[in-house]
């Protein structure tokens, strides 16, 4: 497992942390591998989701530092999101 993956499970655990998000996704992180996020926390696993949103590791840390919001990676064409669109906006507010 990557240092991105293991640095990423850690703060989305610290931020999804009584959000109550409902669902599964997946974040698809391009020459890293995937993080599964679901009413449990954060894991580093690749299964199937409800939404699965792809980015590049600088894309992804940014949207976890708070510099880039997910919707504007989206907007842009940074982050590429595959399914539940309800889903994705859900985790969107919880990740800004």
């Amino acid at each position: 497992m990557s240092n991105v993956i293991d640095q990423a499970v850690a703060t989305l655990n610290e931020k999804l942390d009584g959000s109550g998000f409902e669902g599964t996704a997946k974040f698809a992180i391009e020459d890293e591998g995937a993080i599964m996020l679901d009413a449990e926390g954060a894991r580093a696993a690749d299964e199937d989701a409800d939404v699965t949103m792809t980015a590049d590791a600088d894309t992804f840390r940014a949207i976890l530092d708070g510099e880039l919001k997910p919707t504007a990676a989206f907007m842009s064409g940074k982050l590429t999101i595959d399914g539940d669109m309800g889903a994705a906006m859900r985790l969107g507010t919880v990740l800004s």
